[in-house]
């Protein structure tokens, strides 16, 4: 990989006191356990072992192991010396069913990780949705009915009664656009429904849940710092064509209006709303007094980054050689009518997305701009590769290196810009199940044998360490 960003030569770049460096990982990709202790199946349990849903038919039945592993994992946080651990409760493990009263075992669990990160000095950041939905609440509808959210809400007091005291810094949803259109809309992600007027719905119903959850967590936590992490993009036009602009504006629209707009300004961008009247249930579900359950005030903005999109009218494909991009990668939801586009001699991770740093602190601009100065933590943000370990037992992953210093010094540039970024967590701390493709994509920073469970820190676990020991990013050689 080439590094591109203008702050590869020079100095180290200092980030502010007290800048907050952590790593992070969700249950069901890591846990593993799924019939232990009381956990009952999940939407991606039922979905990954569905035959052609997921790459190879792999599942998070095992994954890493993490449930009887945590020691060994908490031991790895240690040496790595990050500030924060981002994890997320399963809520099948807390109610199996979805509702009811909690199961202890699930909560002990969980207990017992924050117990362990405290006693290492390392704060607990405790994400409680990251898309494993009890599947007895899909069964009546999941997340395209309203009883979903309330269903929610009770989770979220049973969570924070039990663990608030140890645990400060709540986020509520992890990437509820994924939740919502992936899950509902392309079906590329369990529950793997292709209806976009449902996938609508969920969005306002994650919304809701979110809003909901919000008042219980500082009933519960009085000093409770509470957020949300949405994933975010910068969507380009290939062109200066007003079609091209067009498109781009509704795939932020889908992507970004749909949820910063009503987290941050109370209300539905117009155009989305007119978008999808025709998709029902879709936005007919808004009741009144929603969008103010929505839009309370928050602590922070989590914010999940990876790669930016160049954008094109999908009855424009033909011009996309023209304009000097490659052949469209695809369209994902076809009532928007969009394509997105790969740029020749750009590098990509193995998930075929583009490397582009500048996106991060574009993205950062604007939503400082048109949004919020809360605090912002990049909640997410990493590059999977073809990882492997080398003969002599090392795993010299330097794209990803080269990945996360561009990136780092993006943030670095959204602070000079006087953005209020105050954390950045990498993801991810292993290599894990990878949702629809299994096994196949590394995003860790520790290599994971998936048939012995072995951690094996790679080179870019060392670069991470070095620089959160420092507080600072330094150039790497190109």
């Amino acid at each position: 990989m080439s590094t591109t960003h203008p702050h590869n030569d020079g100095p180290p770049r200092t980030f502010p006191h007290g800048f907050l460096w952590g790593t992070a990982t969700a249950s069901y990709q890591i846990e593993g356990a799924v019939h232990s202790e009381g956990r009952g199946p999940s939407i991606w349990d039922t979905y990954s072992h569905a035959p052609g849903n997921v790459w190879n038919g792999d599942t998070g039945d095992i994954a890493c192991d993490h449930f009887h592993r945590i020691d060994e994992d908490l031991d790895l946080m240690k040496k790595l010396g990050v500030g924060s651990y981002r994890f997320s409760v399963a809520w099948p493990r807390i109610q199996p069913d979805g509702k009811g009263p909690a199961n202890q075992p699930g909560l002990d669990f969980y207990r017992r990780l924050v117990d362990g990160l405290r006693s290492r000095d390392i704060e607990p950041t405790l994400t409680l949705y990251h898309w494993d939905l009890p599947q007895a609440l899909e069964d009546n509808g999941g997340w395209t009915v309203r009883e979903t959210a309330e269903r929610f809400a009770e989770y979220v007091d049973l969570v924070a009664r039990a663990l608030g005291n140890d645990v400060e810094r709540w986020i509520t949803l992890n990437e509820p656009w994924c939740s919502a259109w992936l899950g509902y809309g392309s079906g590329r992600h369990a529950p793997g429904v292709q209806d976009i007027g449902k996938a609508a719905a969920a969005n306002h119903h994650l919304l809701l849940a979110h809003g909901m959850a919000v008042p219980i967590l500082r009933s519960a936590i009085p000093d409770a710092k509470v957020g949300i992490t949405l994933n975010l993009g910068v969507h380009r036009p290939g062109t200066d064509h007003v079609d091209d602009i067009a498109a781009a504006h509704r795939a932020d629209g889908n992507l970004n209006r749909l949820f910063l707009d009503p987290v941050f300004h109370g209300s539905y961008p117009e155009d989305m709303l007119t978008h999808y009247e025709a998709n029902l249930p879709g936005f007919s579900v808004i009741e009144e007094g929603d969008l103010e359950i929505i839009s309370q005030p928050l602590d922070f903005l989590g914010v999940n980054y990876y790669f930016p999109d160049t954008i094109m009218d999908a009855k424009r494909a033909p011009e996309a050689r023209v304009a000097g991009y490659g052949v469209p990668i695809g369209e994902q939801f076809p009532d928007l009518r969009v394509l997105s586009l790969e740029t020749p001699g750009t590098d990509t991770t193995s998930m075929g997305w583009e490397v582009d740093a500048s996106g991060l602190t574009e993205l950062l601009v604007r939503i400082k701009g048109e949004y919020t100065d809360l605090p912002i933590y990049i909640t997410e943000n990493g590059a999977a590769f073809d990882d492997y370990v080398d003969p002599n037992g090392h795993v010299l992953d330097n794209d990803r290196i080269s990945y996360l210093c561009e990136h780092v010094s993006a943030v670095h540039d959204a602070i000079d810009a006087d953005v209020n970024v105050q954390g950045y967590f990498v993801w991810s701390l292993l290599d894990n199940f990878e949702w629809s493709f299994g096994y196949s994509r590394r995003f860790g920073i520790v290599w994971v044998d998936f048939p012995t469970g072995t951690r094996l820190p790679k080179a870019s676990f060392n670069w991470y360490a070095k620089l959160v020991r420092m507080n600072a990013i330094e150039p790497v050689a190109t």
